[in-house]
């Protein structure tokens, strides 16, 4: 018998391939700005490094410790390497996270709205979800969050910058946050998209681990630094909870292929700063171009943007029509677009006002 708290669950739904959706269509061209990816690609390193390992030790099992990326992780944002737990990208994290710290009838606080996966694998431990609103300006709101703690409160998520709306909440915020959150509650702050953050440095909330053991963050290779294809997230944790979440996650779950491809990503940060400058230049075009026809956008940190039109439904089939793949379904009216290259950018964005001023 299914248990029950997964009996009803929606499940996630995952991208259909390009070539998929390019045969349905009868597209030969198609740019997916629906899944957040690196529209600039991946550093040359990481080819170079795949390219001289070949397939040699290909019949042996990974290190299952990912030893050098640790390390590399390790000196590179100034922590123990044993606080480091590493997964099959953050899905991986968010369902060992859950797995770990929930149990049946807790409560689980989540912005509104916010990444689906937190909610799902809170729905399949059985808990019990706590919704709060973003504000007026798509913020999360921290002091709703912090009303909303019950004893039976297990696990506090933040996003941040939140997706879908993209929206940052500073460092100091976080860090007052923190002060008021009982130490029995686990506040799992997500990065993925950390490294586009332009409004302040340093922005990652890594260095309050120090005061804070139930705190823990998220981060992946899939954004900056364009690897979605080899699944590399990792949680920077207490060294007690780390302990015991290695305990519990899957035994050789990095492929070396994977290891290999996240430290030469790694070791090249002037690749992964190359893309947040274009990033954010391209960000502040669409920023002024959704403010010029007037329409309700939330103020990114992240590589999107989300805003609101009439009938979003039909301007996203009208954008595919133009080979063009959008985000849909994530509020009545809102679409979310990845940010990609200049010349795209203002394809779609031409598209947009075209179908605005019909």
């Amino acid at each position: 018998m299914v248990k029950k708290s997964i009996a009803n669950l929606k499940p996630y739904i995952p991208e259909e391939t390009m070539a998929d959706i390019k045969k349905e269509q009868g597209l030969t061209h198609l740019v997916r700005l629906s899944a957040n990816e690196n529209e600039w690609g991946t550093s040359p390193k990481v080819t170079q490094a795949i390219l001289n390992w070949g397939v040699k030790d290909a019949n042996r099992y990974p290190d299952s410790e990912v030893t050098g990326l640790r390390q590399a992780i390790a000196t590179g944002l100034k922590v123990a390497p044993n606080k480091l737990v590493f997964g099959g990208g953050l899905d991986e994290i968010i369902q060992l996270l859950s797995r770990t710290l929930i149990s049946t009838g807790d409560e689980v606080v989540l912005t509104q709205p916010t990444f689906s996966e937190y909610a799902l694998h809170a729905k399949i431990e059985g808990a019990k979800l706590v919704n709060v609103p973003v504000d007026s300006s798509g913020v999360t709101d921290l002091a709703g969050m912090l009303g909303s703690i019950t004893p039976a409160t297990t696990m506090i998520w933040l996003c941040n910058p939140n997706n879908p709306t993209g929206t940052y909440v500073t460092h100091q915020a976080i860090a007052d946050f923190m002060t008021k959150v009982p130490r029995s509650v686990t506040v799992v702050v997500d990065e993925a998209y950390i490294d586009f953050v332009t409004s302040e440095k340093p922005a990652s909330v890594v260095d309050l681990l120090s005061e804070f053991d139930n705190l823990v963050v998220l981060r992946t290779f899939s954004k900056a630094y364009g690897l979605a294809n080899f699944r590399v997230g990792y949680a920077v944790v207490a060294p007690q909870l780390a302990k015991i979440l290695q305990t519990v996650r899957l035994p050789y779950n990095l492929s070396t292929f994977a290891e290999i491809a996240a430290s030469a990503a790694y070791s090249d940060q002037e690749f992964v700063q190359g893309v947040v400058t274009a990033v954010a230049k391209e960000r502040q075009k669409w920023q002024t171009f959704l403010t010029g026809l007037k329409l309700v956008s939330y103020p990114s940190q992240a590589n999107f943007v989300f805003f609101k039109v009439k009938r979003a439904a039909e301007l996203s089939t009208e954008l595919l029509r133009h080979g063009y793949l959008v985000r849909t379904g994530l509020g009545p009216d809102w679409l979310r677009v990845t940010i990609g290259k200049p010349e795209d950018n203002q394809r779609v964005q031409n598209l947009i006002q075209q179908f605005v001023q019909k």
